[in-house]
């Protein structure tokens, strides 16, 4: 059994990313570093990782605040409510994108409005940045919510007889007890912000040193027939995808521990 599921990912996931990292370092270490300091992959990677610093604070209240709202209150319509959460999950990437450039384009909801403004959605950061955190919404809500239902509320309810209020029960009890899971899905987060691809692709116009993130990049430079460009981008995003893993077996064992 452990052969076969060793050849299995071999075959489907170590075989290819071996490829491409030989694929981006087979002429020396000079090509690849000329391939992502060029000002367009520069562009992207900042793009993306702006991107992550607005999406994964902001994902990460909503999270808190959600998973407390869903563990801790009892309203009618809760169990829509967390059904809702989880539909970025089932719901294509693409279908967000559309989404966002009907409520948000030219003769949408709000972009009409958005427009007489002077501010841009579609095709500029904001559209990026709306639709990663659409597509990144779940994970701290679902990380949080089983760990807050085995805490239980006797530790809250015993700082409150106290005399603790709210902002302190939450920054001396709550907090502390569910942060290995909040950082569990800080990094899932993270890691889903950076290598998201199709709503980006949709709202994004994929405007070279504008509007491209590093998944955009790569698509481009491949097309153009940049196979160094591509594939140095490529193990780039491999690398912060690594560190993602590494986070996570961290925050597993120290979790455990």
């Amino acid at each position: 059994m452990r052969g076969v599921v060793g050849a299995y990912l071999a075959i489907v996931l170590m075989g290819p990313l071996a490829l491409v990292f030989w694929s981006a370092f087979r002429h020396g270490i000079g090509p690849f570093w000329d391939a992502i300091s060029t000002p367009d992959a520069v562009a992207a990677l900042k793009l993306t990782l702006i991107t992550a610093a607005i999406a994964v604070p902001a994902n990460t209240i909503f999270g808190l605040l959600s998973a407390h709202l869903l563990v801790r209150h009892r309203f009618p319509w809760r169990r829509a409510f967390g059904a809702l959460i989880d539909l970025p999950l089932a719901l294509s990437p693409v279908v967000v994108g559309l989404a966002l450039v009907l409520v948000w384009g030219r003769g949408g909801w709000f972009g009409t409005w958005a427009t007489d403004h002077g501010i841009s959605v579609i095709f500029a950061t904001p559209g990026i940045v709306l639709a990663t955190i659409v597509v990144s919404l779940p994970f701290v809500t679902r990380e949080l919510v089983p760990v807050l239902r085995e805490l239980g509320v006797e530790q809250q309810e015993a700082a409150a007889t106290l005399g603790a209020g709210p902002l302190q029960i939450l920054w001396r009890i709550t907090l502390p007890a569910v942060r290995y899971g909040l950082i569990y899905g800080v990094v899932l987060t993270t890691a889903r912000v950076i290598g998201e691809f199709g709503a980006v692709a949709v709202v994004s116009g994929d405007i070279a040193g504008q509007s491209q993130t590093m998944t955009l990049y790569v698509q481009n430079q491949y097309q153009q027939f940049d196979l160094v460009g591509a594939y140095s981008a490529s193990v780039l995003l491999a690398c912060i995808a690594i560190a993602t893993v590494v986070a996570l077996r961290v925050v597993n064992r120290r979790g455990a521990r």
